[in-house]
């Protein structure tokens, strides 16, 4: 399990890029380089990183699904994603 902190630190980075994200495009078709400079670091979308939903542990994280693939491997086995079984052949 990430810590709360972590978590919330992620959250608080998705939500300064939604609001900067606009004012973003304007400066960089502009061409302001020195504009851009003076938004705050964490606006920028390079600096977001996907975590697992339910954990938020940051590596192994499965878009299709939003979770880790501890976590996927641990539902599926458990049956609570549906239409996802064991591959056996």
């Amino acid at each position: 399990m990430a810590k709360e902190g972590l978590k919330a630190r992620e959250v608080k980075r998705q939500k300064l890029v939604a609001k900067f994200a606009e004012k973003r495009a304007a400066l960089k078709a502009a061409g302001d380089y020195e504009a851009l400079d003076k938004l705050p670091k964490n606006a920028s979308p390079v600096r977001l990183h996907n975590r697992c939903k339910l954990t938020g542990r940051p590596k192994g994280y499965m878009r299709q699904f939003g979770i880790s693939r501890v976590t996927f491997r641990e539902m599926a086995l458990d049956g609570k994603i549906p239409g996802v079984k064991k591959a056996s052949w």
